[in-house]
């Protein structure tokens, strides 16, 4: 049997707490490090096809229209985590499509 060492990568991009406190979510990463994510700022850039659009072969990318968001849309509801790698939000609107990779996270966390 062949042992394999789990790549850096996979050690930072790893969740080991989740919490939703208050008008944020909290991450408590692998790698030591956490971040607070406002929801606002988390419904704002869901990355589902909806809202963020799917590009096609000639790179021109197709989304649903933009619309004016409620409060609601802004209320976590629940949240479940989706294998290793990511966590599905589901808002108060409804919306819940968006699969948040914990790669995309990282890089939200540092826009």
């Amino acid at each position: 049997m062949e042992l394999r060492r789990i790549s850096s990568y996979h050690r930072t991009m790893r969740a080991l707490d989740i919490q939703h406190i208050g008008s944020e979510l909290a991450i408590l990463w692998a790698d030591g490090g956490e971040n607070f994510f406002p929801l606002e700022k988390l419904r704002r850039a869901c990355p589902c096809a909806g809202c963020s659009g799917e590009v096609d072969i000639l790179g021109n990318v197709y989304k649903n229209p933009d619309k004016v968001l409620a409060t609601a849309a802004f209320e976590l509801r629940r949240f479940v985590p989706v294998g290793g790698y990511a966590v599905q939000l589901f808002w108060g609107d409804g919306h819940n499509s968006g699969i948040f990779a914990f790669d995309y996270l990282k890089r939200l966390a540092a826009a």
